[in-house]
């Protein structure tokens, strides 16, 4: 990135590299905070034309910053009372214009970045840079206000004055892909990831539409990002290594991925990726697209740039939806739903995988049944929260994960679930319908190793039955699970009843004639290894304020587990 300070609409990104403050006075007279008044003054000329008029007095708004970086190296040192400058006439406007712009600041996505320099026990010399920054700015916020207030603060609240994350970068020793792709060789990967938890962002869109199609013609061949303007996160999802590269302006999705999967060490990036994904291509085709490249045995996602795809699940589910399509030509079946393997104080454990498609109340289940067993149940172990796998080894059908983390949404989950890990947790516009919470969910040495079966049911969220229902005949469960249903509930565009085959659109449904022989293969695997197959009934597309179904579903799962 060449720019010391990028803006663009709501996304702050400092380059370290190019532009650090060493001290309070640093910060206040560098061009880099110049840049960002310019964008204030800007900001205030539509929103408060008064104010501006008495900023700028006739000046420029290059000028005006020059005169306003002048006062305030010079407050930094010295009383109002020893300057004479036109802003200390009304030192009540200048602390309003003070507060303003602080306040402007934190509404931006902020993030820093550098170039790791450092390896071993030193490799973390970022994380203290982005600390330093944070509290040197807030220092230079508090200076300033106690010296136009002419008093000392009597309440210090230890804000998030600096960055939202901080990123640790590097370019690739060695490029595994070939000349075809060429152009991704010099982005910078991402080694280190740092997160100011709890992270709350606020995002212009807040569902996903459409969906993911492929397309004949290779991504790659009209990419338009450069090593100036785009990041690779190489990600583990399950077994395997997919690179994310991501344009900049949506760094919040970028940096949110540390929180959902496993960050790949830079020795692992030196084997060649099973997967590419291309986020926020400027194409101009407005398209969701995947492609498979047989010549380099690589899977390709392309999702063009559109303000509409800064909503976090277009980014994790073109990951997945790559990842999925990887594994079914390996003979798995992906599992749209969740995994916990449950052990009770008396010794019991239980493998428990329900499967529905968004909405269908699988983590809500889950989470209720944390809470009705939690006197009886000694550890819960998740194994995945949205996405996984069935693959049968030696006769014996094992699940699988994808991801260590949880994108949930807000608005199903019992009122206190997502404050007891907030501390760790990144929150997308927690304020309205749809809201979501990123949160730590599992280890990668738990997600990527074999776990055992013992309950397999589909999430019904339209049917008024109660409970759970056992199915011992195939043909009847089967159709069930491959017809999908569920009743919408705006966590995408739909709305009302609806279909989606295996419950699963990422992946399964573009390819059925690779996924149904697959299905045959493991509900039969299912049958003859004694696991419980039916459906659970969870009434969250009836009424998503009445919590009676999801917890007498969460009893009868308790009591399964409890069974001999």
């Amino acid at each position: 990135m060449k720019e010391k300070l990028y803006l663009q609409d709501n996304v702050a990104i400092m380059n370290f590299d190019l532009a650090y403050p060493a001290s309070t006075q640093d910060l206040v007279g560098s061009k880099t905070l110049g840049k960002f008044i310019i964008k204030y003054l800007k900001y205030l000329e539509k929103r408060d034309p008064e104010q501006y008029a008495w900023l700028t007095n006739g000046y420029t708004t290059e000028e005006t910053c020059k005169a306003l970086s002048r006062v305030f190296r010079q407050l930094m040192v010295l009383t109002p009372d020893e300057i004479d400058d036109y802003y200390l006439t009304d030192k009540k406007r200048l602390l309003e214009f003070v507060e303003g712009i602080y306040n402007y600041w934190k509404s931006h996505q902020r993030f820093s970045v550098t170039r790791q320099r450092y390896s071993g026990k030193d490799a973390k010399p970022f994380v203290m840079a982005d600390s330093n920054f944070n509290t040197l700015l807030r220092s230079a916020y508090r200076s300033i206000e106690e010296t136009l207030q002419g008093r000392a603060t009597g309440v210090f609240r230890q804000l998030q004055a600096g960055t939202n994350a901080a990123i640790s970068t590097y370019r690739p020793r060695k490029f595994t892909l070939s000349d075809k792709y060429k152009q991704l060789s010099d982005i910078s990967m991402i080694e280190s990831v740092m997160l100011r938890t709890p992270m709350i962002l606020s995002t212009k869109s807040n569902t996903r539409s459409g969906m993911f199609e492929e397309t004949k013609q290779n991504p790659i061949e009209y990419f338009s990002g450069n090593k100036d303007t785009w990041f690779c996160y190489p990600a583990k999802v399950g077994n395997m290594l997919i690179n994310i590269y991501f344009h900049r302006d949506f760094m919040c999705s970028g940096v949110s991925l540390a929180n959902l999967f496993e960050l790949a060490s830079s020795e692992e990036c030196c084997d060649k990726p099973d997967a590419i994904v291309l986020f926020a291509n400027e194409d101009d085709k407005d398209e969701t697209v995947f492609h498979y490249d047989q010549e380099e045995d690589l899977w390709v996602g392309s999702i063009s740039y559109n303000q509409k795809v800064e909503y976090f699940g277009y980014m994790k589910k073109m990951t997945l939806t790559l990842h999925n399509l990887s594994m079914m030509k390996k003979g798995w079946l992906p599992i749209h739903g969740a995994f916990i393997n449950i052990t009770l104080y008396d010794g019991k454990r239980k493998g428990i995988m329900l499967m529905g498609d968004s909405g269908a109340g699988k983590s809500e289940s889950i989470e209720a049944l944390k809470a009705l067993g939690n006197d009886v149940i000694k550890d819960i172990e998740v194994v995945f929260d949205d996405m996984g796998t069935i693959h049968i080894e030696d006769g014996v059908p094992y699940g699988q994960g994808t991801e260590i983390g949880a994108f949930i949404r807000l608005d199903d989950l019992d009122p206190g679930t997502p404050y007891r890990d907030m501390d760790r947790s990144i929150f997308f516009n927690p304020d309205v319908i749809n809201a979501r919470v990123i949160t730590p969910a599992a280890p990668y040495s738990v997600i990527s190793k074999n776990h055992k079966i013992d309950l397999f049911c589909y999430a019904n969220n339209y049917d008024k039955d109660l409970g759970m229902r056992k199915i011992d005949n195939m043909d009847e469960a089967k159709p069930i699970f491959v017809e999908g249903k569920r009743m919408a509930k705006g966590t995408t565009s739909e709305v009302g009843l609806s279909t989606t085959y295996f419950a699963n659109p990422f992946g399964p449904m573009q390819k059925q004639e690779i996924c149904d022989p697959i299905i045959d293969t493991v509900f039969d695997c299912l049958k003859d290894n004694g696991i419980y197959i039916g459906e659970i009934f969870t009434h969250l597309g009836l009424d998503r304020n009445d919590r009676d179904g999801i917890n007498v579903a969460a009893q009868k799962l308790l009591e399964f587990i409890q069974e001999d």
